[in-house]
């Protein structure tokens, strides 16, 4: 009689329960996922149930919106893969036609979709049938998107790759303080500053207004404390989009951090004039699926080439 332990053959995952699991978080809800899948919300419970069921795991967190566990992360990953690759077979049949293009979600911090980023995602999507679906998030965060599942690849400044990841430095993006001559001419009196003269003194920049992209932004508090200035000490004002916050700089409501890309235009229009200081580098890396789909690791290449024109190398 043999000795030899039973093998339990492993539980497949069914690429459609999964998919429609993707759906649903990625929709917030069953009722949502029900019309973008074209079934009815409880046909769209019955297959999340029955994942649930055949894999033994809890899939959903049922709030509001719904989110994934743990394990409803992992599957949404493979859901999103399975698509990439199902994909490529069609293509290699000569079935293009036959699905709907794939969708590829990618985190991608403000300043860089507002600088550089756009132009690489045309030139790819001007190369292949798929949808994309970018997810702004802070630098320091674009890699938790990853982790969850919602994002397949991101821009990020983590150099730590995310579990399943890979991770390729791109270079940095470099800021510099600017502000607008009539912010200058109010607050920069006796300082030089406009006139090629030393920054701002500390004094000037407790009682002057900075702009903050959020809460959590920190460059311009990095800037501060190289000019021994306590960030908690001098006024902020918060405007949460790159684009709005160049308006707000050029209006004169304060004083920020800018991309060179954005900030050299319009310094050379006269619209800017640099504080000065120590220039912020901030290092970008992107991370995407280890072993990627065709897809994916073409999008890889066109953001890589595109940071070696765009950022600093380090």
């Amino acid at each position: 009689m043999s000795t030899e332990p039973l093998r339990v053959a492993p539980t497949r995952i069914d690429p459609v329960l999964a998919q429609t699991l993707a759906a649903v978080v990625d929709e917030g809800s069953l009722e949502a996922a029900s019309r973008r899948l074209h079934l009815t919300p409880s046909a769209v419970s019955q297959r999340v149930r029955q994942l649930e069921q055949q894999l033994g795991r809890r899939m959903l967190v049922r709030s509001r919106p719904v989110s994934a566990t743990g394990a409803g992360q992992a599957v949404i990953r493979f859901a999103r893969r399975h698509a990439l690759i199902e994909h490529e077979a069609h293509e290699a049949l000569g079935l293009e036609g036959e699905a709907q293009a794939p969708r590829i979600s990618v985190a991608v911090n403000s300043d860089s979709s507002a600088t550089w980023f756009i132009e690489p995602l045309a030139a790819f999507v001007a190369a292949h049938d798929v949808q994309v679906e970018v997810l702004r998030e802070d630098q320091d965060a674009t890699a938790r998107l990853l982790e969850s599942g919602a994002a397949m690849a991101a821009v990020t400044s983590s150099a730590q790759a995310s579990p399943g990841c890979s991770v390729t430095p791109l270079g940095s993006l470099v800021y510099e303080a600017v502000a607008s001559p009539a912010w200058c001419e109010r607050w920069g009196e006796g300082s030089g500053t406009g006139r090629g003269g030393e920054p701002p003194s500390a004094d000037v920049l407790s009682r002057a207004p900075r702009i903050d992209f959020d809460r959590t932004d920190q460059l311009q508090a990095q800037w501060l404390r190289a000019h021994a200035v306590d960030p908690a000490d001098a006024p902020r004002h918060l405007v949460p989009s790159t684009h709005d916050l160049a308006s707000a700089v050029v209006e004169g409501l304060g004083w920020a951090m800018m991309p060179l890309q954005q900030s050299v235009p319009l310094r050379e229009e006269g619209r800017l004039i640099p504080l000065g200081g120590p220039e912020v580098a901030t290092p970008l890396y992107w991370q995407a699926w280890r072993t990627p789909p065709a897809l994916l690791r073409d999008l890889g290449e066109h953001v890589e080439a595109a940071a070696r024109r765009e950022l600093r190398a380090a």
